[in-house]
């Protein structure tokens, strides 16, 4: 995993001072800065060296020079892919999946991406055109955004490193591609349409079917991200997703950790200590007090997320917590659970919606997951050198959850039934039987951090990320107020309406209550 900064253009080194910002605005991403400048084209990335950790230097070079990769991520079936490359002619100079990227491009074009199983987002420059393609892994998990200023094209992984050039910053949109030029906007296309996700596959009627395939995939997704000499760790909420990933990491990784945060005597402590014990894991617990989260933490968290939603912001402060102390115990991989809520039914507003509206919910929260909770994901974690791997949002998982229909996903008074149904002989019946409830409440720590959040905003615009969009209400809450008539509740979110001060104040005034009742003295 990694950041990338790129300035490409007619006159590009004469802008060194500006590309030097850019890399420094996404240096806690990598252990090591590594470029390649040129009169018209200055790459860089700040590399976490996780694959071929000596050998896949970036950026990375053709044979032949023509062709530059800057590359954020991983394609998790590299080794597969650089068999069928070797047997095409392509040789390799690395065990890099990095390598194998670029080769796969080279040997295939637009059509690689769909042999990638991964989470990736990556520039490639041809040198001889200054033309540059651009792609982004089917769910958004890895960051790729573009920017244009006096003639030049720029592209970086964070809004942060394209912000304080005064530039106006677009996204690549999640399962995007295609080619940009300096002075030209690029032409990107959904190479895998998120909105028409699963279109046309027959839905899986039969239960016992759906729990085979969904063990099948799942199994294989997880194993995917755990092929590594590395320690693995997992996020450890004690919910139903973190657990199912961690009992599969214990299986089949000889060296995992589980992490959790939480203030003392929270939910997620105390299932998520009663799970590591029964299982005989290794836990780093960060144990914080409400009364220890301060404006600071609030900043920080505003600063390195770049959340444009209220409640990713809260979250985010959770996880910074616990990516602080991954990074602390050394480990650079973790497994997270984030994703399953929105394949599956996680949330309470699918259980106000028909079957008919459902496929519309789900698809789009997952199409927006690369703006809320992914963005989350990654900034926290790569904000503090650590990669987070999701295996719920694989591409083999996105397709099989849109074939499985929603009696399977809310049943019989549960979220995520289907999950349930599937792992009952691995889940113990505390986990199974525990109901979602959302990060922040469950750690503890949501009321805390809510006494802060008329200040989110203006700390958003003061990094200058209104250069991307302003902040905007949780879209739950859009929903809710429009009846879960989610066309009016998309028309009404495209608005990017914020909370009003009356409801600002409300908000607030239960906040003080919360931490004038002594909570913030446990």
């Amino acid at each position: 995993m990694c950041g990338i900064a790129l300035l490409v253009g007619p006159r590009a080194a004469a802008h060194q001072r500006a590309f030097d910002a850019m890399m420094a605005a996404i240096e806690d991403r990598g252990e090591s800065q590594e470029v390649d400048l040129s009169d018209t084209a200055l790459i860089g990335t700040a590399r976490l060296k996780i694959v071929d950790r000596d050998n896949a230097i970036q950026p990375w070079l053709s044979a032949d020079g023509r062709w530059a990769l800057c590359y954020n991520g991983e394609v998790f079936n590299h080794k597969a892919l650089r068999t069928q490359l070797e047997a095409l002619g392509h040789a390799q100079r690395s065990a890099s999946d990095t390598e194998v990227v670029l080769e796969a491009y080279l040997a295939w074009g637009e059509t690689a991406l769909l042999k990638f199983r991964g989470e990736f987002a990556f520039a490639i420059v041809d040198r001889t055109t200054n033309r540059v393609f651009l792609a982004r892994d089917p769910a958004g998990v890895k960051p790729l955004y573009w920017a244009r200023r006096d003639g030049h094209l720029l592209i970086a992984s964070e809004v942060k490193a394209l912000a304080p050039l005064g530039v106006r910053v677009h996204e690549v949109p999640p399962g995007h591609c295609g080619w940009a030029a300096p002075d030209t906007d690029p032409d990107l296309a959904p190479y895998i349409d998120l909105l028409r996700l699963g279109e046309g596959e027959p839905m899986i009627t039969d239960v016992t079917e759906a729990k085979r395939v969904l063990r099948e995939t799942y199994r294989e997704s997880v194993a995917l991200r755990v092929d590594t000499d590395l320690t693995v760790g997992v996020i450890l909420s004690g919910g139903l997703d973190s657990s199912l990933a961690l009992i599969h990491v214990q299986e089949m990784h000889p060296d995992c950790v589980a992490y959790t945060v939480g203030m003392p005597g929270s939910p997620d402590l105390e299932y998520a200590r009663r799970l590591t014990k029964d299982l005989g894991i290794a836990h780093e617990v960060v144990e914080v007090k409400p009364s220890d989260i301060g404006l600071a933490d609030v900043r920080e968290a505003v600063r390195v997320s770049e959340a444009t939603e209220y409640g990713d912001v809260i979250n985010s402060v959770v996880s910074l917590k616990v990516f602080e102390r991954v990074r602390e115990t050394g480990v650079k991989v973790v497994l997270a659970g984030d994703g399953s809520d929105e394949l599956f039914g996680g949330y309470d507003m699918y259980q106000d919606i028909d079957a008919e509206m459902a496929r519309e919910l789900f698809l789009h929260k997952i199409r927006h997951l690369s703006s809320t909770e992914l963005q989350r994901v990654d900034r926290t974690s790569m904000g503090r050198q650590v990669e987070a791997r999701v295996p719920y949002l694989d591409i083999e998982m996105l397709l099989l959850a849109m074939r499985i229909p929603l009696e399977f996903k809310v049943r019989d008074g549960y979220e995520k039934w289907i999950l349930r149904q599937t792992f009952d002989d691995v889940l113990p019946d505390y986990i199974k039987a525990r109901h979602k409830n959302p990060m922040s409440r469950s750690s503890g720590f949501h009321e805390r951090v809510r006494l802060f959040r008329p200040l989110m905003p203006l700390l958003y615009r003061r990094f200058g990320y209104e250069a991307l969009g302003p902040m905007r209400r949780d879209f739950s809450v859009v929903l809710a107020q429009h009846d879960h008539d989610l066309p009016r509740a998309v028309a009404a979110a495209a608005r990017a309406e914020d909370y009003t001060w009356p409801e600002k104040a409300r908000d607030f005034a239960g906040a003080v209550k919360w931490n004038l009742t002594g909570a913030v003295q446990q």
